[in-house]
């Protein structure tokens, strides 16, 4: 557990259920929002971030699925990280978010590199995650972090929708 100033970094567990929900669903919205139709934003939101499959998620984990790792400031959920291992040495960055009015503050830096050093307690060298092309938030923090485009795919669920596929050594 990381602690400075009133910010705590762990690991999530089903207390925070409704903090991830809330992070991940307004964080999606600022960074997809207006990339994308309400409709699909919404529908997204509601497939991903619904209390009932984070609640699954926050309370099983494995190889494939590590959990989700949370930066709390004075109790309240401001950023939620969670990813697995995709093979030998690999890890992935599955799904990472702050709430849209801490960014800039370092919080998300802080969680990232919270869940860097978890991963490389697994003996993991190489972090991938997926970024959606247009994503003025993401994509700088990460470049700044390491990450180098590696190639663009078609987004999962879509037919026009591009990810950048990023991945740094660790």
């Amino acid at each position: 557990m990381m602690n400075s100033l009133n910010l705590t970094i762990k690991k999530a567990g089903p207390e925070h259920v409704q903090g991830i929900a809330k992070v991940c669903s307004e964080g999606w919205r600022a960074t997809y929002g207006y990339l994308r139709d309400e409709a699909y934003v919404d529908q997204v939101i509601q497939e991903y971030y619904n209390e009932e499959r984070l609640y699954k998620e926050v309370t099983e984990s494995n190889d494939d699925w590590h959990g989700y790792f949370i930066a709390e400031e004075e109790g309240v959920v401001v950023g939620a990280i969670g990813g697995g291992t995709t093979g030998e040495g690999i890890g992935e960055i599955f799904v990472f978010y702050m709430d849209p009015l801490k960014r800039n503050r370092g919080i998300g830096s802080q969680l990232l590199n919270y869940y860097t050093d978890f991963q490389k307690s697994l003996r993991i060298n190489e972090q991938w995650l997926s970024a959606a092309e247009g994503n003025e938030k993401g994509i700088p923090f990460y470049e700044a972090k390491g990450f180098v485009k590696q190639s663009e795919k078609i987004s999962e669920g879509s037919t026009d929708h591009i990810s950048y596929r990023y991945m740094r050594k660790i």
